[in-house]
């Protein structure tokens, strides 16, 4: 007989979970979401076996429940939890991207014989949607769990068992170690991408030059600014205090390089460059971390009607998918750049080899 397993929000994260635990085990997975269109897409795509939008059909008999939220419906969820009858031993988790809040709020349900196991899977992808949903999304990250203190540990290993099809790479943590980790190395970084384009912006009233400029580099190095506003808005409001913490530091870090800027200290600045490009170059590159990975391949192509039609052939040909292109420079009797965004770093290498085969030339940056 199949186990029953509910997992509640039909995203792209909340899918591909479902996904990786039918690849592992024989379950009967119920969907919740209430957009009843995406648990529709769900069903068809075989993701789950039944949805509703209906929390209580949902968790009936169910002895795993993934809350695959935003964080703010995390808490909402887990107190309406607290006034269902679940089975003891009931393992709940979440997959949000902070846990000190959740971890506490969850304790009502430790004392009614549940289970609650924070968790955050580190990985994500350009996509959004049950459609873009994929088994192997969380392969080689790291999948963090905050289990309260306390938790049996064969519940955390049970756990694991139910996401060993996901490929990840589990941590244990404490939810305040991993807030002020994902604080410092995803959280923070969106703030500061966001404050650059922000002052990108307030510039373009003197000079609208600007925009155009920064159509290149700049937009991809601040990629991250066009993430879900909402979704960062309870992320960062939620990890308030670690998030005030960095903003003291990163004001003493401004300091220290405007200080060297007012002295013209420049055996200071070269050495501030020199230690941030030996740190990281020294950062693992094949290893999925808490910022997804963008998988760019830059093509030189000459200025004639039909290449990128004929760059894009190839790449069909090969069974190679891209989820992004986009031109950054074409002129006139010049070579012109196509920038392909592919799904992995396999991906990235065989379009690399085919495209060199057809006799284009290709270069990665890192």
């Amino acid at each position: 007989m199949s186990k029953k397993i509910c997992v509640v929000g039909m995203g792209l994260i909340g899918g591909s979970i479902a996904l990786s635990i039918k690849k592992e085990h024989q379950v009967h997975i119920t969907g919740v979401d209430i957009d009843e269109n995406q648990l529709k897409l769900a069903r068809s795509l075989r993701v789950i076996d039944e949805g509703t939008t209906e929390l209580d059909q949902g968790i009936a008999d169910a002895e795993f429940i993934i809350l695959a939220v935003p964080v703010t419906k995390t808490e909402v969820i887990l107190e309406e939890l607290e006034n269902k009858n679940l089975q003891t031993g009931t393992i709940v988790t979440d997959v949000g991207s902070t846990k000190t809040r959740i971890v506490e709020k969850a304790k009502g349900l430790q004392e009614q014989g549940v289970v609650f196991i924070g968790g955050h899977p580190m990985a994500g992808s350009h996509k959004s949607g049950v459609q873009a949903a994929k088994a192997h999304l969380f392969e080689n990250a790291f999948y963090i769990l905050t289990p309260a203190e306390g938790t049996p540990a064969n519940k955390i290993i049970q756990l694991q068992n139910w996401l060993k099809g996901t490929n990840a790479r589990f941590m244990e943590l404490s939810a305040t170690q991993h807030d002020k980790l994902a604080g410092l190395i995803s959280h923070f970084p969106h703030i500061i991408s966001a404050a650059l384009v922000h002052q990108v912006k307030h510039m373009e009233t003197e000079d609208g030059l600007v925009t155009r400029m920064a159509a290149g580099g700049f937009r991809d190095i601040t990629r991250i600014a066009s993430a879900n506003p909402v979704m960062w808005r309870d992320i960062l409001l939620h990890n308030k205090q670690v998030m005030l913490d960095l903003l003291k530091q990163w004001q003493k870090e401004m300091e220290r390089m405007e200080n060297m800027l007012q002295l013209e200290d420049s055996a200071s600045i070269l050495d501030y460059f020199g230690e941030a490009k030996s740190f990281r170059d020294g950062l693992p590159v094949k290893e999925k971390g808490a910022l997804p990975s963008y998988y760019d391949l830059f093509v030189d192509v000459p200025d004639h009607p039909g290449v990128i039609s004929d760059v894009t052939g190839i790449l069909g040909k090969a069974g190679i998918s891209i989820t992004n292109i986009r031109i950054i420079e074409t002129r006139e009797d010049i070579m012109g750049v196509l920038q392909l965004s592919f799904r992995s770093d396999n991906d990235r290498s065989e379009g690399k080899i085919s495209l060199e085969n057809a006799l284009y030339e290709t270069y990665i940056m890192e």
